[in-house]
């Protein structure tokens, strides 16, 4: 059913930007001034393009191998299928407990607050998940929150999706009172990438949502290179370190991305400005499309070697990969 002019107009800016996404290959495409014809647009069927206009901006035109154009653009080499690569590559299904729920790690349980994301990224590693079949429903947030307490095991929940921050404020605000109000959950950590593709999505509502409650709250924001923080993503992050959220980045390590340690350094300089501690660099999970984002795991080890020669040690993030099965993220 068509929404009605008026209801359009009332939705937060930020929820307005979102509708207004690209979500083809040749809207994408042309809009940077490239030529419409560089991807089959049969790439994107099974996982579409969506990036919002505000990433996009951030883009250089005419120039293919940006590195924030190459994170979400399809590309041939998408339909290959290609040996050791998996639908399933951290073995998410296994750690099904219960709906909406992953629990991998010792004292912590992953909730999949909401099945949307506001960038599509070409390399994540959940881009086959059974979101429809597995993703939490509000209505099951009651007893997400039962669960929850009657482990008392658990000392920190994480809100993942796609994005936990693609829930409007209202539900977002009942999550985090039924888990706050847990005795033996200390912190609540987010998962988001839209304080990166989407800073209006850290607005004054939002910031009144965040305080709900006295569990501490922790930001892993998500960005790979430093073309990606603008002057409304570091104000977006300052608003929500003012509210005394931990904020740390983790980045994937992705060829033709970020394969560089001018580029690594960089952005661990920039998240720093902003008040942001660099925190992991992962290594590729080995998600089926997203082959050609691989860097071999000798040229990551000479990266993080040239970064601890050029910066200093706490600009440096951790380089990890996971394991389907072990619980925990297996250092480097």
């Amino acid at each position: 059913m068509l929404q009605h002019p008026q209801a359009i107009i009332q939705q937060p800016h930020w929820r307005r930007q979102l509708a207004q996404a690209i979500k083809t290959p040749r809207e994408l495409l042309e809009q940077l001034e490239l030529p419409s014809d560089l991807v089959r647009y049969e790439t994107a069927t099974d996982f579409p393009l969506r990036v919002p206009q505000s990433f996009v901006a951030r883009m250089r035109k005419g120039d293919i191998n940006d590195p924030l154009l190459r994170q979400v653009l399809p590309l041939n080499e998408e339909m290959v299928t290609q040996t050791g690569f998996s639908l399933d590559p951290v073995g998410d299904l296994a750690a099904v407990n219960g709906p909406g729920v992953l629990q991998k790690y010792n004292g912590r349980a992953l909730v999949l607050a909401s099945a949307a994301c506001g960038i599509h990224c070409r390399y994540c590693f959940r881009r086959h998940f059974p979101y429809g079949e597995l993703s939490s429903r509000r209505t099951q947030w009651s007893e997400i929150a039962k669960n929850i307490a009657a482990d008392t095991s658990l000392t920190e929940i994480i809100l993942s999706g796609g994005d936990p921050l693609s829930l409007d404020d209202a539900p977002l605000k009942e999550l985090l009172e039924r888990i706050g109000a847990i005795p033996h959950i200390k912190r609540i950590r987010f998962h988001s990438r839209f304080p990166v593709i989407l800073p209006q999505r850290i607005d004054d509502s939002f910031l009144q949502t965040i305080r709900t409650g006295d569990t501490q709250k922790v930001f892993v924001i998500h960005s790979n290179h430093y073309n990606e923080i603008c002057s409304d993503v570091e104000k977006a992050l300052r608003a929500l370190s003012a509210q005394g959220v931990k904020l740390l980045n983790q980045s994937v390590l992705l060829k033709g991305v970020n394969d560089n340690v001018d580029a690594l350094v960089t952005l661990s300089e920039r998240l720093f400005e902003c008040g942001v501690t660099p925190y992991y660099l992962h290594m590729l999970d080995k998600v089926q499309g997203a082959a050609h984002f691989e860097v071999s795991e000798a040229k990551a080890k000479l990266l993080m070697e040239e970064m601890r020669r050029t910066t200093s040690g706490y600009l440096v993030p951790r380089l990890v990969r996971e394991k389907a099965g072990v619980p925990y993220k297996l250092p480097i």
